[in-house]
């Protein structure tokens, strides 16, 4: 299998036919073995009953019905998963991504990219409700993980087998599937794509979204740099916090001994002693953590590095 393209879809049931058109047209064009894979998370309207009709005349298309709705990341994970092409491209159903983009990707990914993901230049969505916000988060998002990329909301992108086979997603993170790959050392491009203006159905997302992006940054910056020594980040805060508090302490009890000054009525005593405790606690917290990251890694044989190429041993 030369390519498969992964298919995430909710309450479509209008674009299915369009898409389908679409894509078969192009991908035919470029002569490649593809498959796609459609995963109906949880729809319900007619999506999935036209998704059947389709597959009993297309051998091309295999179609995953998860048991609810379990959101975006998880079903491109699915979509992942059962995907057997050397070459994995991931799109929207809301006819918002152009197929008609997929030669570009694949050429890109031939000239030796790991990864390529669009860039939707001429974006076709409302400006204060989420081209701003995008733009907020994605100069938020380049500046954290340091993958300087025009637009990580872009569903279309195109990966080799290899690297999105070893990338675990959970909750939503399949915005930051460029961050977490950099993880492996992959080389990533990016293309301008097609946006079109949505035809059909409403989109899923609101500007209620931007928390939890921010929320899930946290937790990718801490996965990228700090997974394999989460001490240095708890412990360097306990470090200051502790430091602090007994400087505090130091001063007070200076000046308790040499100048009289009662302790009874000051706020910084009470100060002192918290940040004491609280430095202790960010100190354990690392070296729990620090024993759960062993765990973590060394329970399910999970790699510390990832390998590219071996050259002179097969």
């Amino acid at each position: 299998m030369d390519v498969s393209v992964v298919i995430p879809l909710l309450n479509e049931e209008k674009n299915i036919p369009i898409l389908y058109n679409e894509l078969t047209e192009t991908l035919q064009q470029t002569g490649l073995e593809y498959e796609l894979i459609f995963i109906d998370d949880g729809s319900h309207d007619g999506g999935l009953d036209i998704l059947e009709g389709l597959q009993s005349e297309d051998s091309h298309i295999c179609v995953v019905s998860l048991r609810k709705n379990f959101g975006q990341t998880a079903a491109m994970t699915a979509g992942f998963d059962m995907a057997e092409g050397e070459i994995i491209i991931a799109m929207d159903a809301d006819l918002q991504n152009d197929p008609a983009d997929i030669p570009m990707l694949l050429e890109k990914i031939n000239e030796g990219y790991d990864m390529v993901t669009g860039w939707r230049y001429n974006r076709k969505d409302p400006f204060f409700s989420r081209k701003l916000p995008s733009k907020i988060a994605n100069r938020i998002i380049s500046f954290a993980t340091g993958i300087r990329l025009h637009d990580y909301g872009c569903t279309l992108k195109a990966f080799r087998r290899d690297v999105i086979k070893n990338i675990k997603l959970y909750g939503e993170m399949h915005r930051f599937i460029p961050a977490i790959a950099s993880a492996m050392g992959v080389s990533i491009s990016e293309v301008k794509v097609n946006h079109r203006s949505r035809r059909f159905g409403t989109s899923k997302y609101g500007i209620s979204r931007t928390i939890r992006v921010i929320l899930d940054l946290i937790t990718v910056k801490f996965l990228l740099n700090y997974s394999t020594r989460p001490i240095h980040v708890f412990g360097t805060i306990g470090f200051l916090s502790g430091s602090v508090g007994v400087l505090i302490a130091i001063i007070l009890t200076f000046q308790r001994q040499f100048y009289g000054i009662p302790l009874s009525d000051r706020p910084l005593l009470l100060l002192a002693v918290l940040l004491i405790f609280v430095g202790v606690q960010f100190i354990t917290i690392g070296l729990v953590a620090e024993m759960l990251a062993r765990t973590y890694h060394e329970s399910q044989n999970k790699p510390t590095y990832y390998v590219r190429r071996i050259i002179g041993r097969k």
